[in-house]
């Protein structure tokens, strides 16, 4: 149980958040909830998540497995 419950009425961007979160993980994540009470920092986190998946500079199989081993050391279960 997270210490911080995401807002109780999301704003318009939040629940568009909260979609591509759903259909990407299966799930709400909490720091998406918890990035939701602050709309400008919700969408600076969405743009570098954005930014991250844009780039081309390694390859897509390279970076699952760095995601993959970076959750691992630090006992993230995304």
């Amino acid at each position: 149980m997270p210490r911080i419950e995401g807002p109780s009425k999301p704003s318009p961007f939040a629940r568009v958040a909260y979609f591509m979160t759903k259909r990407k993980v299966g799930k709400v994540i909490e720091p998406i909830q918890v990035h939701a009470h602050h709309p400008r920092l919700l969408r600076a986190l969405a743009s570098m998540e954005m930014g991250q998946e844009a780039a081309k500079s390694v390859d897509a199989g390279l970076k699952s497995l760095a995601s993959i081993r970076v959750a691992m050391r630090i006992g993230c279960p995304f």
